[in-house]
């Protein structure tokens, strides 16, 4: 915009210097008194020639010696002291109406005239004005008075020989050019003044860009030397454990010694007894017998010196493992807050786009996919390209490019493994007591379900978000009872179809049974649903049989979208609880792994009767869904929890307690390009959100 105007003003510049230049040539390539001499020797030559022909009085010689004299005289003096005389005469306060010579000789106009330097002088000074404002000296133009002009344009054509009235015409016309010559002069500095003022606003702009740069330059180099550091306290992490574990195999071994020496020494006690006992009865073999025992004592006090030895070894043993377990405990603290830093530099609201494969029956007549381009140096860009026949021609066509980028991009190429490896620090999360949320979005067919869940006939490699995070939750959990860390895992599994609560753990549900969200007492802020089945788990094959139950019971439909289309959003939350009695700590939390509806339109759908209600139900929750993101972004004093039971169940995980992941799954085909633009644009929004920092459940 600033460069446009600079651009304007130059031209406006140029235009008034070129035309003050032709004014200025004009004016010197032709003189009116030249003109005006030409037509008084004519007309005195027609005078002696044919004077019969006229009745008039004709000019004497001496006035045409006047008209020759006058002819003479250097236009540019004869300005000046009109304008002196003028100026003279309207300060000494003459009288309007001229002397009898200036009326009888040249007319009442020209003596008008001379009196009309006051309108003149207001010209002036509005002049002086503008180049005021400027910054500049005005320049001050000599012309002759405006009233001149009035009068030499309402007036008739002078005479041929009216040579001083013809000059005053002209001095008005000088006037008016110089007039016009001044304003056009101030407008080009006001110009010029502008031009400055927008290249100093242009050269501030950048600075500030440059600024700018150069944090999030800084923001980088700290988010890479806080990993590097977690990545060091993770090792040496694992050293400690390692540690812990041999010193724990020695007490075991120390103790076993311990107990043999403390077997051994009872039944030397015992048989030092007997033999004093049989002292007094064995009299003949007392010498050897006092040998014997005086051995045997010798033998019991090394035995009873090597278990004080023992005794104090296991002492400092135990001593060095408290040492150890202190340390280990401050490490794993601070391996926690470490990675709780490395997510919240991350954002706690993130967003990850994957873009699935061609199908074996959708690869017909398509060598690679199209409408979807990566970016090869940069793994958060995805770009949408379409191209649509021409308006103004039939055979060129236009090409449309759609940029986004997120905090990951996936290709089609990627696996299962490569999507939960960049989610699984996330789910550590989980463990340390914050609320964790991953929810999938996207079109109908667009791969959602494949993403959270996994395929019927899952393998090891095809395993979904669900199942992985499963299992990372319990093998850490088993590493953590080490460190005096105990968990209670309790699971639950739910769908919301049509703004309805189903429990997808029920085989057969009862009739009559309501669901509802409240919260679970007055002193807490955790929801629960009631009648639904909670189940106690303790292994992760427990949790992996009831995710096979709840993907048989879950809503699925005939779209025209997809041939098994799953018409509500199903809800895993595996609720979290965590003790550690040595150190009297405690932390509660809930993982929530949601694989939404389709997004699609209702004209893409096609549906119609019980599909359209669900369809209209499906976009409404969604809808809801992204006004509580709006909001949580916008720090609004109300937040729309309750408009959606989706949304209701899962405040909790949405607010700023949390961490929230969001997966935007993406069709690689043609036809599904205006959706999954709408589903780009919806990810755009919640990538954009910033919702505050997670405080984690610990007492």
């Amino acid at each position: 915009m600033a460069k446009a105007q600079i651009c304007d003003l130059q031209q406006h510049l140029e235009v008034t210097q070129n035309l003050a230049k032709k004014r200025k040539n004009d004016s010197m390539e032709r003189s009116p008194l030249t003109d005006r001499k030409i037509n008084v020797e004519t007309v005195a030559d027609s005078n002696k020639n044919q004077a019969q022909r006229s009745r008039l009085p004709q000019p004497s010689l001496k006035r045409m010696r006047l008209n020759t004299t006058v002819d003479n005289i250097d236009p540019a003096v004869v300005v000046k002291k009109s304008v002196c005389s003028a100026a003279s005469a309207s300060s000494k306060g003459v009288s309007s109406r001229p002397s009898i010579g200036v009326r009888s000789q040249y007319g009442v106009g020209l003596a008008r005239a001379i009196h009309g330097t006051e309108a003149r002088s207001r010209a002036v000074n509005c002049a002086a004005t503008v180049a005021g404002v400027i910054g500049k000296k005005p320049r001050v133009a000599v012309t002759a008075p405006s009233i001149v002009q009035t009068a030499a344009v309402g007036s008739k054509k002078r005479p041929a020989w009216d040579l001083k009235g013809q000059l005053s015409d002209m001095k008005v016309q000088l006037g008016n050019m110089k007039t016009r010559v001044c304003e056009y002069t101030s407008k080009l500095e006001m110009s010029e003044l502008q031009s400055r003022q927008l290249h100093e606003s242009m050269d501030q702009r950048d600075k500030q860009l440059d600024a700018a740069r150069a944090h999030i330059n800084e923001l980088q180099s700290n988010l890479k030397a806080v990993e590097l550091l977690l990545k060091d306290r993770e090792v040496e992490l694992a050293k400690c454990q390692d540690e812990n574990t041999a010193m724990q195999g020695v007490l075991e071994v120390r103790e076993t010694e311990i107990e043999r020496l403390t077997g051994e020494v009872t039944e030397l006690k015992t048989s030092r007894s007997v033999l004093q006992s049989n002292y007094l009865t064995l009299s003949t073999q007392a010498e050897n017998t006092e040998n014997k025992l005086k051995m045997k004592e010798m033998e019991l006090t090394q035995k009873v010196t090597c278990i004080e030895e023992q005794q104090s070894t296991i002492a400092e043993q135990r001593d060095m493992i408290v040492e150890r377990d202190e340390r280990l405990h401050c490490a794993e603290q601070e391996r926690r807050r470490l990675h709780n830093t490395v997510q919240e530099l991350k954002g706690n609201i993130r967003v990850i786009c994957r873009v699935r494969p061609l199908l074996d029956s959708e690869r017909e007549g398509l060598s690679e996919i199209q409408n979807v381009q990566f970016s090869a140096s940069d793994e958060k860009v995805i770009i949408l390209t379409k191209s649509e026949e021409s308006h103004t021609g039939h055979d060129r066509k236009d090409e449309f490019k759609y940029d986004f980028s997120f905090d990951h991009v996936f290709q089609p190429i990627a696996t299962q493994k490569d999507v939960f490896e960049d989610i699984s620090q996330l789910v550590q999360s989980a463990l340390d007591g914050y609320n964790v949320c991953i929810f999938a979005y996207g079109q109908t067919g667009s791969g959602k379900t494949f993403t959270m869940e996994g395929p019927d006939d899952m393998t090891c490699d095809t395993k979904g978000m669900i199942p992985r995070a499963v299992d990372q939750i319990f093998s850490t959990a088993q590493e953590l009872k080490t460190m005096g860390w105990t968990y209670k895992f309790t699971a639950s599994f739910l769908e919301i179809y049509n703004e309805t609560i189903r429990d997808l753990l029920v085989t057969k549900p009862e009739k009559n049974v309501e669901y509802e969200i409240k919260l679970l007492n007055n002193k807490s802020k955790q929801l629960h649903v009631t009648n639904l089945k909670y189940v106690t788990v303790t292994m992760k094959d427990q949790v992996h049989n009831l995710i096979a139950m709840a993907k048989a019971n879950r809503s699925v439909a005939k779209t025209a979208a997809n041939d098994h289309s799953s018409r509500s959003h199903s809800v895993f939350q595996l609720q979290i609880e965590g003790s550690n009695s040595d150190r009297d700590l405690q932390c509660t939390s809930t993982l929530s792994l949601v694989d939404l509806a389709g997004s699609e339109r209702l004209d893409k759908s096609q549906s119609k009767g019980d599909r359209l209600r669900e369809a209209q139900a499906i976009n409404t929750s969604l809808s809801c869904l992204g006004h509580v993101i709006m909001s949580l972004s916008s720090k609004e004093s109300h937040i729309p929890y309750r408009n959606s039971k989706l949304t209701y169940l899962l405040q909790n995980n949405l607010g700023g307690n949390s961490k929230t992941l969001m997966f935007v799954n993406l069709s690689p085909l043609e036809e599904n390009f205006s959706e999954s633009l709408n589903s780009l644009r919806f990810a755009n929004k919640v990538n954009n959100c910033v919702i505050g920092t997670a405080q984690v459940n610990r007492k």
